[in-house]
């Protein structure tokens, strides 16, 4: 699943507009070695929205909930070809870097990270 032309590990978080919980993981996890992380946002009006290229970059996508893939899902279809998409089940209620939020996201990202 790694990128072999660089041997990182393009990973994409997506939440509904790209304020709170994907840049609070992306920022956490840019500082992981072997990664390149970005996010974006699924709903119109998102900070960043979401492109069919960013899509396409990716080897992995984390999605905050069930809705999400769902919108990913209809939206991208062709750009999902042999894409893992894992949805972290992550509520909207956190904001920017909340501790809670920064202890979920550890909490439950990683392991999806490891052997990737």
């Amino acid at each position: 699943m790694k990128a072999a032309d660089e041997g990182m590990l393009r990973v994409l978080f997506l939440c509904s507009l790209n304020r709170w919980r994907s840049p609070t993981a992306e920022q956490i996890f840019a500082q992981y070695p072997g990664l390149e992380c970005s996010s974006a946002g699924l709903n119109n009006g998102a900070d960043n929205p979401l492109t069919p290229d960013l899509v396409e970059w990716a080897d992995l996508i984390f999605v905050m909930e069930r809705a999400h893939k769902t919108k990913l899902s209809a939206r991208f279809k062709n750009q999902l070809k042999d894409k893992r998409v894992i949805c972290l089940d992550i509520p909207d209620k956190y904001p920017y870097m909340d501790p809670v939020l920064v202890s979920l996201l550890e909490g439950k990202v990683p392991r999806f990270l490891t052997g990737a």
